[in-house]
């Protein structure tokens, strides 16, 4: 009976490691009490999968911050900035590499491949001096070993490894990662040679990269990799995970015949293509494993699928061989059912969180074997039943008006320079205006007057006074900052996609389904299970509200369709573009509310338009075709003297950049302070854009404050590639998770470095 899972959230089910990581940051707790409850966190989970009677139990999957992060630190691969002089790689060290220091910034974040969680990107040159610096892997394995449970030890595969790294500063563009594969692989064999002493029989490696458009020389260097590993690897069981797609042909080729590899793991949720692949041919005497339970997902399995899936696939490899699994790790999924007490019983019955997802792939191998539990799979055909008949689920009126959009391309009538001509006459702004991205600081105080009036222990009026107070108190600062377009700085917000999915119908919300994002910062995605609508208008009144308190314009502040939907789980039982249509129009109905009532500057975010860009070439021009559409139609309705702003965060935009100009918006922030100007590079290579950019002028995911004079120099930096007329001076990102005294001072300094310019411009001419 084997079954195996990829990978295990982290954080614990109430966010155990969250709290303990902030506190250990604040200086609040020591490094006992982090490690102490990390040890907790790990035993809970592997004591559970030995419960649930799993075989192949994952260690190493566990994380302070990133497991490519600890990769890293495995290598000795620390950028000389942080002052490592070798030894083991302590807190110290791997959490400056991760959030900066006083001294020096963090390095890279970016997205895992399309999920919603990041890694820590490594910077890597012909000059980095590897050498095996963190024993974490072994350490882990001993752990559960101690604990009586023989573990898979997980490591980030050395192919996928250099291919998600970057070329360090000062290297050049050019530099091949790949190039580095002979002075890593020595310190793969240190770790593995380790694990083996230390009595480990499998090893899990994960090559994700795996399932991308792979040029022939990189997927040359799996195979070169892997007959290096050979002789190393020989006497253990060997596991090549993949996932977050099907691989094509080329690749499963390769992988296939990788030598001293005993086993394959595949993604056969986003990746059923896979499935031909299999039946077509399989290497004889190699495990399969089958990763048919969805880690990317809250919806309980279809186990009767599932399961004549896997016997089609028994009949393939052979039933020894077999290996139920998970689709991916369940990193990416919320951590267990149990803590929701206040979910809707019907809607819960639809449900699997992480610790429901074990028990499923274990139900799943034991009814291969022969074992099948009939109450568990008939419990299950009942539930999955009740959902498709569900009237909650369907809304004839929304399902119309969504078809109805077929047709048109929701363009604005007016071109955008004329648009911005028409709104600076009314805006009357100066060069180089200055703005934020939304939110401001969430203080204890803020957060304890919401968790109260959701408890009801405060009234509304006592509500609405203290929201008031701080929307006065925000809006006073930013007059006082001189700041030209304000925000309200949503004191009334839990969170940018939450907020706004509790005010629409088809979406439901858990207590404790939170995802880890990156670091300590966790997501609690809304569960969007039936048709989307808006019942009544969700932001007018805060806005409005805030708009009459100065004379200066007032940004409306909205969450973009694509936005909510790739920050959702999504319901799986019709196309995602067209929850994302529905959700579109229930936004649409917002932007014209808050226009009728006097807000001239609207921002709708898209944060996550890039993250739901499918990883294959093939797939991308159909979803940015439909994401920019949905886009459109929020705002399609509006006069030409509205001016909608866009924002996005921490992506590649250099391969979307003309499909962020189709968005057609009028004005675009984006965050792009830690990704080194990368950005800029697209206006360089000549790009035409035509409508106004605030490329974030300093990081906010760091505690650290900028001066003016590194602010001017940042905007100067833009203005060689950007007209003057175009750009915007802004922050990368809203500033609701740092603290006033960071705040205050860093905005006082992007205004006066954006003073400074104007007088130099002015001078100039």
């Amino acid at each position: 009976m084997a079954s195996h899972i990829v990978g295990y959230p982290r954080m614990g089910p109430k966010r155990e490691l969250k709290f303990a990581l902030e506190s250990f940051w604040d200086g609040k707790s020591s490094a006992q009490d982090l490690q102490k409850v990390a040890a907790d966190l790990r035993e809970s989970i592997w004591k559970q999968m030995t419960g649930a009677g799993i075989k192949y139990i994952p260690s190493n999957t566990f994380s302070y911050y990133d497991q490519m992060l600890d990769t890293t630190a495995m290598l000795g691969a620390v950028p000389p900035r942080y002052g490592w002089n070798g030894g083991e790689i302590g807190f110290d060290v791997y959490f400056s590499m991760a959030r900066g220091n006083a001294s020096v910034p963090a390095m890279e974040m970016t997205k895992w491949f399309d999920t919603n969680y990041h890694f820590i990107v490594p910077e890597l040159g012909p000059d980095v001096n590897f050498s095996y610096a963190s024993h974490k892997a072994v350490t882990e394995y001993k752990e559960a070993k101690a604990l009586g449970v023989n573990t898979v030890p997980v490591l980030i595969g050395p192919v996928s490894y250099l291919l998600l790294s970057k070329p360090a500063k000062g290297v050049e563009k050019t530099f091949s990662l790949l190039s580095l594969l002979g002075k890593i692989l020595p310190i793969y064999k240190e770790v593995i040679s380790e694990l083996k002493e230390a009595g480990a029989s499998w090893i899990q490696f994960d090559e994700p990269t795996l399932v991308m458009d792979l040029e022939s020389h990189k997927l040359e260097s799996f195979t070169e990799a892997y007959s290096e590993l050979e002789s190393t690897l020989s006497g253990l069981n060997v596991l090549i995970e993949t996932y977050f797609a099907d691989i094509p042909a080329e690749q499963y080729k390769t992988l296939t015949s990788l030598k001293g590899v005993t086993a394959f793991g595949f993604d056969l949720v986003r990746g059923t293509k896979t499935l031909d692949l299999i039946k077509g041919e399989f290497p004889e005497g190699k495990h399969l494993f089958a990763g048919v339970v969805d880690g990317r997902n809250i919806w309980a399995n279809d186990l009767a699928a599932s399961l004549s899936t896997l016997k089609a696939l028994e009949g393939v490899v052979g039933k020894d061989k077999l290996v139920v699994s998970t689709s991916c790790s369940l990193l990416h999924t919320a951590v267990d059912l149990v803590n929701e007490t206040k979910l809707d019983k019907e809607i819960k019955s639809w449900l699997a969180f992480a610790a429901q997802k074990v028990v499923e792939v274990n139900a799943l191998a034991k009814a291969l074997a022969g074992e099948k539990d009939e109450e568990f799979f008939s419990a299950n055909a009942a539930a999955l039943a009740s959902r498709k008949s569900s009237p909650r689920v369907t809304n004839e009126a929304v399902q119309k008006a969504a078809a109805a959009l077929k047709g048109s391309d929701h363009r604005r009538a007016t071109n955008v320079s004329a648009r911005l001509d028409a709104q600076q006459k009314k805006l009357n702004l100066p060069i180089l205006p200055t703005t934020t991205i939304g939110s401001f600081p969430q203080t204890m105080e803020l957060r304890k007057v919401r968790r109260e009036y959701k408890a009801k222990k405060v009234s509304e009026d006592d509500y609405i006074k203290a929201i008031k107070e701080e929307i006065s108190k925000v809006v006073k600062l930013q007059e006082e900052f001189d700041i030209d377009v304000l925000v309200h700085g949503e004191p009334e917000r839990n969170d940018m996609v939450e907020y706004f999915g509790e005010q629409l119908s088809g979406f439901a919300f858990s207590a404790n389904g939170w995802v880890q994002s990156y670091g300590s910062r966790c997501v609690k995605p809304p569960i969007i299970y039936g048709d989307v609508s808006r019942p009544k208008s969700m932001t007018v009144f805060w806005s409005a509200l805030a708009q009459s308190m100065t004379s200066r314009p007032m940004k409306g502040m909205l969450t973009g369709p694509v936005t909510i939907l790739n920050w959702s789980f999504v319901r799986n039982d019709q196309p995602r573009f067209e929850t994302c249509y529905q959700i579109a129009l229930a936004i649409k109905d917002e932007v014209e509310d808050l226009e009728k009532n006097g807000i001239t500057v609207i921002q709708i975010d898209e944060a996550a338009l890039r993250e739901g860009l499918p990883l294959r070439k093939s797939e991308q021009a159909f979803y940015l075709d439909w994401a920019v559409h949905s886009f459109r139609i929020t705002n399609c309705g509006v006069q030409d003297t509205t001016q909608i702003h866009t924002h996005m965060c921490y992506s590649n935009f250099n391969d979307i950049i003309h499909s962020i100009i189709n968005m057609d918006a009028d004005v675009i922030t984006i965050e792009n302070s830690r990704s080194d100007e990368k950005l800029l590079s697209v206006f360089r290579e000549g790009v035409k854009y035509g409508a106004g950019i605030g490329p974030g002028v300093y990081d906010i995911h760091s505690p650290r404050i900028p001066s003016a004079e590194e602010i001017a120099d940042r905007i100067n930096k833009m203005l060689a590639v950007l007209e003057t007329n175009i750009l915007w001076v802004n922050p990368d990102c809203g500033l609701k998770t740092r603290k006033y005294s960071e705040v205050k001072p860093a905005l006082k300094n992007m205004v006066d470095a954006a003073k400074l310019l104007r007088t130099q411009l002015a001078s100039a001419k």
